[in-house]
């Protein structure tokens, strides 16, 4: 391959991943508790000494294996806009902080407050995995007949009354480093550096739903920018082709 479609192709594979990223975006616009991912890429190319060099567009003609480009994805953690439901179950976080809840690969954090109750009466997500309270797993009530004419209310606080009667109090931790956590699935997190610590000044809504950070304008505008640009590099591409296809067909007429 020629270093110039190298390059172009290079390009045009960073604007690919970034188009992957804003549709996966878009799909989660109506997601509670969704936050939205941004890419970011660096170039590099060797320098005659052998060690990497950061490189800004437009790109000098490089072979292969002298060019790459690094990819990041990160979350942007900016809160959603808060939308009312009335559903007692469905609570929402303003401020800092995340719930926590037991799921098969250990505790993770959300901002997703969609709750609800399973057969045995404790406070679960949509998948079924627990919500954890400071005294671990939240039953809200028992299952059966009994689950009849409860009055469930959750403090600013996060306690969580039934009948007036305290059950628990909803675990909400905030991360001092938001980049040492790492999504898992589309609105869960997994601390990977240092764990999340307790925040005593949680704030919660029961009745609302923090919805996705997805701002549909933003996204599709920012889909038009990146079409644009990966098609100038596919042209790049098929200029440079004709080229070389030229080059080769007048080297054999004159031999």
């Amino acid at each position: 391959m020629s270093g110039d479609i190298y390059l172009a192709a290079s390009a045009a594979l960073a604007y690919e991943k970034r188009l992957e990223t804003v549709a996966n975006n878009l799909a989660n616009i109506n997601t509670a508790g969704f936050k939205r991912d941004q890419v970011a890429f660096q170039a590099y190319m060797l320098s005659a000494a052998g060690t990497p060099v950061p490189v800004q567009p437009p790109f000098a003609a490089a072979a292969a294996e002298s060019f790459w480009v690094e990819y990041r994805s990160h979350t942007d953690f900016s809160p959603g806009p808060q939308r009312r439901t009335g559903n007692p179950l469905d609570l929402s976080l303003s401020g800092k902080g995340f719930f926590s809840v037991q799921s098969p690969e250990g505790t993770l954090y959300t901002r997703r407050g969609n709750f609800s109750l399973d057969p045995e009466g404790q406070l679960v997500t949509q998948e079924g995995w627990p919500v954890l309270g400071d005294g671990g797993e939240i039953r809200v009530e028992g299952g059966g007949a009994d689950r009849t004419a409860r009055e469930i209310t959750v403090g600013e606080d996060g306690t969580v009354h039934v009948n007036g009667s305290a059950v628990g109090r909803l675990q909400i931790f905030a991360s001092e480093d938001p980049g040492g956590l790492s999504k898992v699935g589309g609105c869960y997190f997994k601390a990977e550096g240092a764990e999340p610590i307790p925040l005593e000044d949680a704030r919660v809504a029961q009745g609302y739903l923090e919805m996705a950070n997805v701002e549909a304008v933003r996204m599709l505008t920012e889909m038009i920018e990146i079409m644009r640009g990966y098609e100038s590099y596919q042209r790049v591409i098929r200029s440079v082709d004709e080229l070389n296809a030229k080059s080769i067909a007048e080297v054999g007429r004159t031999s």
